[in-house]
């Protein structure tokens, strides 16, 4: 092991965060060029839970995150995941194995 100790995998930051949803950003990025319009919100699934598409480094992702509130901005909190295109057509093309599996587990 390094003097700098045990390195997280990209994977490990997806499900990082406090427990209640309003943790900030462990780095503030600078956001050059980019404004709210990009974003479109597709769901809300609850106060604090999002679905929303949008334009990040250029690419198209489905972002399914936990939002919070600083400042009177809604900032996104590091609980979530960010879908490429590819990857939200392979999981919209199993929402029916999906239910199934939902429906036997219940």
């Amino acid at each position: 092991m390094s003097r700098w100790g045990k390195r997280k995998d990209k994977e490990d930051f997806a499900s990082d965060g406090d427990s209640d949803g309003r943790g900030a950003p462990a780095k503030k990025n600078s956001r050059k060029g980019s404004d709210d319009s990009d974003e479109i919100v597709a769901c809300d699934l609850s106060k604090s839970r999002k679905v929303k598409v949008r334009n990040w480094q250029g690419k198209i992702v489905v972002d399914i995150r936990e939002f919070y509130y600083k400042d009177g901005k809604e900032l996104p909190g590091k609980k979530g995941i960010s879908l490429s295109m590819d990857q939200w057509k392979v999981l919209r093309d199993h929402v029916d194995e999906i239910d199934n599996a939902v429906a036997e587990n219940t």
